[in-house]
């Protein structure tokens, strides 16, 4: 049953059941219906490439959320996401390559192998803060790319592991459609997971933790052992959206998982807006679906054949603009875009009007 808070100045919670409800109002529960069949109906009328962009999309979610979980709620800074996602993806090529393991061993694997990484690296966050963090969280990467590479020069597996599709009775899974909703079903359950884990304890002990260290202590939250869980947790979601890269693919390379991979999926969350799921989803988007933006515009250009080889160098400066122009100008990102749209829109025809002690 969907509740309807006062609406005369927006959305208002009145009971801990609404403050609680995934879904709060009918409108919400109409929008998300309505989501949830154009979803369903999209690989019908797609072709192959918008169905591999859809699929890139959910990939880059699931590792924007485990992000967000780590970042943009607990506030500890991350710059070894892609060696995460390398290190699922590695787990599962290397399970399916030497013991030909099924998925439903590779994954929960990956995920456990990044669960352990993420005891090993988040420890020193208990001592670390600010760049010194980044930079611990930073060396992470250069081990697991340095492990991964020479896994595959040992093993000469030059153009990487090959892996097969995963299999289940008499069903592979390999046509785009098919990889569609389960890589759907695997973006929705990330999202469900992080929303429930923010509802409870530990991610209100998060956010406490991100709003002010020293008071949280003093509120009695154990410090360690949250921000431990926080990249326990950050890191197993990672692995495993890695392990799902992997399979999706069909190999695994070092070359997929480059440094710039991270900055990626940290830009994700800054343009997306910080400690915000929404704004994990809409990063994903935007980020993903940028360079083929660009792609698109420049090859509409006269003489678009003699911008080809500018189209790399394109894509890194528009990234880094983009980057640039959210952080000065719209720190909330895209999320607090909408969430502005959103207010004007409840309230219209009205307005608000600054306290008079607060204008300037």
């Amino acid at each position: 049953m969907f509740r309807s808070p006062p609406r005369a100045s927006g959305y208002f919670r009145t009971d801990y059941a609404q403050d609680l409800a995934l879904v709060q109002t009918r409108l919400e529960g109409v929008a998300v219906a309505a989501l949830t069949i154009a979803l369903a109906a999209f690989p019908f009328c797609a072709t192959a490439f918008y169905l591999d962009l859809a699929c890139q999309v959910f990939l880059a979610a699931m590792g924007a959320l485990s992000l967000m979980l780590l970042t943009g709620y607990a506030g500890q800074i991350s710059l070894g996401h892609a060696g995460l996602l390398a290190a699922g993806a590695f787990t599962a090529g290397i399970l399916f390559r030497e013991f030909k393991a099924p998925f439903w061993v590779t994954l929960p694997a990956a995920a456990g192998i990044g669960a352990v990484l993420g005891v090993i690296f988040g420890l020193p966050s208990l001592r670390l803060r600010g760049l010194y963090l980044a930079v611990s969280t930073l060396a992470l990467y250069f081990v697991v790319a340095y492990l991964g590479g020479e896994y595959e020069n040992a093993r000469g597996f030059s153009t990487g592991i090959m892996i097969e599709p995963p299999a289940i009775g008499g069903f592979t899974l390999k046509n785009p459609r098919g990889w569609y909703f389960a890589l759907l079903a695997a973006a929705a359950a990330a999202l469900l997971i992080c929303a429930n884990l923010l509802r409870s304890r530990t991610g209100r002990a998060w956010r406490a933790i991100r709003a002010h260290e020293t008071v949280a202590e003093a509120l009695g939250i154990g410090i360690a052992g949250y921000k431990l869980l926080a990249f326990v947790i950050s890191s197993a979601m990672a692995s495993l959206a890695g392990a799902l890269f992997a399979y999706y693919r069909g190999f695994v390379s070092v070359e997929a998982f480059s440094l710039f991979l991270s900055i990626q999926y940290i830009a994700m969350i800054i343009v997306g807006g910080m400690g915000s799921l929404l704004g994990a989803l809409l990063g994903a988007l935007f980020v993903t679906l940028l360079p083929y933006l660009i792609e698109a515009v420049v090859m509409r250009l006269p003489n678009a054949q003699s911008y080809a080889g500018a189209l790399f160098a394109l894509d890194y400066s528009a990234f880094g603009v983009v980057m640039i122009v959210f952080l000065v100008f719209e720190p909330l990102g895209l999320a607090g875009i909408w969430r502005r749209l959103q207010g004007y829109f409840l309230l219209w025809p009205f307005k608000y009007r600054p306290v008079a002690g607060m204008r300037k």
